[in-house]
């Protein structure tokens, strides 16, 4: 993508800076959208190495606003749209603020796309659409189960570019990643909320530890995200990523003490838990689409990603609020 006008939308965001910085030292050139605060605060973006810093474009605003959305996207050409409202815990709180985020700001990036045609819009969703597994692996074809308001927006936004397409030939592909994690991930996510307790507290205070998923190192998902972007004539169709192996959340904890070689009990907290139906009980990715139609696979296996995770947040850790229950 050397030369190329990207837009990357939550680029304030975990995943969204992985992004940047991949993009930057491939040479694109980037536009980085992140949500206007009266801070002027860039999220995990101020955290990226100054050399990367001073390649970014940056461009403040608000994705349910379509003006800011229709300036963002001038002179570029590609755009991937990570913008979003996460964590789901929130989003039992307060669900009008997702569709807008979600729902709303996704139709603001398409109906843009229209005035401003693409060459490609990739719509980052989240494996948390699909629900507890149905039958394993998941793969792109197994029914959508939102099981949260999170998901359900999640869903929307999904549907409504894939109808853009089918309507509009608006050159969309959604990628769905599962459960990424790494370097600059917030505590709102299990495996720094982990890491950071286990190394600053007595106790590691958790929700049901019982539940699986199957943990992508962030390296590797914006690799996918990337090659949505890059193949040709792919335009409709959705792709997962993930490793097709699965961990309980006991087991995550049990290998990031032995990691960091502490003795910390676990305790369950009944605000950390999810709503018994809410609760998505298992999640494991079926990657072979992205592997036979984009050429790519997972490189970094999930011991070498939390070592270097766990680097990370150790000198970092002045960013957790460990004493705070984080959504």
């Amino acid at each position: 993508m050397t030369g190329e006008g990207v837009l990357v939308t939550g680029a304030g965001g975990f995943i969204g800076s992985n992004l940047v910085e991949y993009l930057v030292r491939r040479g694109a050139e980037v536009r980085a959208f992140v949500r206007y605060n009266s801070r002027n605060d860039y999220g995990r973006l101020e955290t990226c190495p100054p050399e990367v810093l001073r390649e970014i474009d940056i461009f403040t605003g608000d994705l349910a606003n379509p003006e800011a959305v229709l300036g963002a996207l001038e002179g570029c050409n590609t755009v991937l749209h990570l913008g979003a409202l996460i964590p789901i815990p929130y989003s039992y709180r307060h669900p009008r603020e997702y569709v807008a985020a979600n729902v709303t700001g996704t139709l603001n990036v398409l109906e843009a796309s229209r005035r401003k045609p693409l060459k490609r819009i990739v719509q980052v969703s989240s494996s948390e659409v699909y629900g507890t597994a149905q039958a394993v692996p998941i793969s792109e074809l197994h029914p959508l189960n939102p099981q949260s308001p999170y998901a359900a927006t999640k869903v929307g936004a999904d549907q409504l570019a894939l109808s853009f397409w089918c309507a509009f030939d608006t050159p969309v592909v959604v990628a769905r990643p599962f459960n990424t994690f790494g370097p600059r991930q917030s505590a709102r996510a299990v495996i720094p909320t982990i890491v950071s307790q286990a190394l600053s507290r007595s106790e590691v205070e958790l929700g049901d530890t019982a539940p699986t998923r199957d943990f992508l190192f962030v390296e590797d998902t914006v690799a996918g995200l990337v090659r949505c972007a890059e193949v040709e004539d792919i335009e409709g169709e959705t792709f997962n990523f993930g490793t097709g192996k699965e961990w309980s959340i006991g087991a995550v904890v049990e290998q990031i003490l032995s990691i960091l070689e502490v003795d910390r009990s676990v305790v369950s907290k009944p605000q950390r838990m999810r709503p018994v139906d809410s609760e998505v009980e298992r999640l494991v990715a079926d990657w072979s689409k992205a592997r036979d139609r984009l050429d790519w696979a997972p490189g970094v296996d999930f011991d070498e990603g939390l070592r270097r995770t766990i680097a990370w947040i150790e000198k970092s850790l002045d960013l957790y609020k460990t004493e705070i229950y984080n959504v």
